[in-house]
């Protein structure tokens, strides 16, 4: 369904746009070595990349996704901000400063670090790629679903609009312009967020507990409209304060908690924040500045999903023929901006949230240019025999190829839901990127048959799973019922490559293991006191 044109809204988009385009002119004439695209020199502070890392990773699945989760289930929608914020703290003390001080442009940098490069690197690109792929459709679900509503345009128009865009930043003004396009895009969110939860915690005294009231009895009043009997209508009203609305089985809300804590410390896009700043010094200080925007941020979530339930659901204005939302489920913190502050705070906090999409899509889309151009040409298929230019046309072609198919899968995929597509790219970066990183820093018997083998088992594991689960062989391929049950992979792929990785290395008996072990020592001391890691480019 189309909606009718939003001009404060095409205002704000254009002021948006328009800002972030000279970002990236001015961004583009720094812009001279492979440096400074794939880690704008090394020259950004901590607390800026802070700011960049909670940009980066307060993504649609973020704003729309657990603001609309919780508006159709309530307290459940929680074990998203929850499990997304609780892996800061293993990044922070487990890996920031070992990334910074034994890579340079990409995660496979440190995990291939004492191993053989070719089979690491191509599984790291491989794993990086479909881990892009799956975080970019859900990013582009919600900027089509966004601009439809906003502007009235077609779904498929609408997710055009936002591929080039993205192509745009990335093409020309890489990491520097990424890394700013963040930087406004978290100021803006976080201010957009705190004024729609003030303003929602406003009409009822600041009491959170009159908020949840209302909120019960909004969801008991909308059972009885359905027909439910006055206890039924009761307990399905209360039910919003409870968990088991959302996620039934215990073994799937274990997995789903897995896949979001552990998958934070193996995102690509996230990880390749850490080769942005000067020393292992700022690499922590960064990690601990966006540990704190992005807590903060999670509990204002929670205020805006219940929000949502007790203003935009009792408004028939906001809901279509059948009861949905208009312009899809996860429009929700959209329609109650406007609840809050009418048109005009509509039209900012919409282009908030396509600066959201923008700023998330184009960090997706690096993390994959790099991939192919710095893992698996420069380092694969070259050997390390590629001069620089060549090296980023190989990345600009790579952008392109990426928002083509960023735009046809966010086209097949209209229907899901943003914050639950999110969740199945991080039960991939939990199953592969994180064992394989983890063991490769911390494990000095770990050798590269094991994590390429582990690595592999984790990622296909998580891979074929996620297609048997309901999100996909139900919901996108019509098939009847689910071969696996489950909502997330994690607590079956995530334990699988840990025990391969370590069986594997254990087994491992060739020359190469020697190596690779012998290797450690070395690793260790770079990856500690930073004697050897790459620094900053002179500006």
């Amino acid at each position: 369904m189309n909606a009718a044109t939003n001009w404060p809204a095409i205002a704000m988009f254009a002021a948006f746009v328009a800002l972030t385009l000279a970002i990236t002119r001015w961004a583009a004439k720094r812009v001279k070595t492979a440096d400074d695209f794939y880690a704008a020199g090394g020259g950004i502070t901590g607390f800026q990349n802070g700011l960049a890392i909670a940009g980066d990773f307060m993504s649609a699945a973020s704003f729309l996704g657990i603001s609309a989760q919780i508006y159709s289930d309530g307290y459940d929608g929680l074990i998203y901000s929850i499990g997304f914020l609780v892996g800061w703290p293993i990044v922070l003390f487990l890996m920031a400063e070992r990334l910074r001080n034994l890579g340079k442009y990409t995660f496979a940098d440190v995990a291939s670090f004492r191993f053989a490069q070719t089979p690491v690197r191509t599984l790291a690109a491989i794993s990086t790629l479909l881990v892009v792929l799956f975080y970019l459709i859900a990013q582009m679900v919600g900027a089509g679903q966004l601009i439809r509503l906003l502007f009235g345009l077609p779904y498929p128009v609408a997710v055009g609009i936002v591929g080039v865009m993205m192509t745009l930043y990335v093409l020309f003004g890489g990491m520097l312009a990424t890394t700013w396009v963040q930087i406004v895009k978290a100021v803006l969110l976080l201010g957009a967020a705190t004024f729609i939860a003030a303003a929602v915690l406003w009409r009822f005294g600041f009491s959170p507990e009159a908020l949840f009231s209302r909120a019960v009895e909004v969801k008991t009043a909308a059972a009885l409209n359905e027909g439910l009997p006055p206890g039924e209508a009761a307990e399905a009203g209360r039910s919003i304060m409870g968990p088991g609305g959302f996620i039934q089985s215990p073994i799937s809300a274990i997995s789903l908690g897995l896949a979001l804590m552990f998958g934070t410390a193996g995102l690509p896009h996230i990880l390749m924040r850490f080769f942005t700043v000067p020393d292992a010094k700022a690499a922590r200080t960064s990690v601990l500045w966006a540990t704190g925007w992005i807590g903060y941020f999670y509990l204002l979530t929670f205020v805006i999903g219940f929000g949502a339930i007790v203003l935009v659901a009792t408004e028939p204005g906001y809901l279509d023929a059948s009861g949905g939302l208009l312009g899809g489920g996860n429009m929700a913190a959209v329609h109650l901006s406007h609840a809050v502050g009418g048109d005009l705070f509509l039209g900012f906090v919409s282009a908030v949230a396509f600066a959201t999409i923008l700023a998330v899509v184009a960090g997706l889309t690096l993390s994959g240019a790099s991939a192919v151009s710095h893992d698996l040409y420069a380092s694969v298929w070259r050997r390390g025999r590629v001069d620089q230019a060549q090296e980023l046309r190989v990345s600009r072609i790579t952008v392109l190829v990426l928002a083509v198919v960023a735009i046809l899968l966010g086209i097949l995929f209209e229907t899901q839901n943003v914050a639950f597509m999110v969740s199945l790219a991080f039960a991939l970066a939990a199953s592969a990127n994180f064992p394989v990183l983890i063991m490769s820093l911390l494990w000095s018997r770990c050798t590269t048959k094991g994590v390429v083998v582990g690595g592999a088992v984790g990622l296909f594991t998580a891979l074929g799973l996620t297609i048997l689960s309901p999100a996909i062989w139900v919901d996108v391929l019509g098939r009847a019922e689910a071969l696996f049950p489950y909502s997330s992979p994690a607590i079956f792929s995530m334990p699988a490559a840990f025990l391969t990785i370590w069986l594997v290395s254990l087994l491992d008996r060739s020359g190469r293991a020697a190596v690779d072990r012998a290797g450690y020592a070395a690793q260790r001391v770079r990856a500690e006191t930073g004697i050897g890691a790459s620094g900053a480019s002179a500006h």
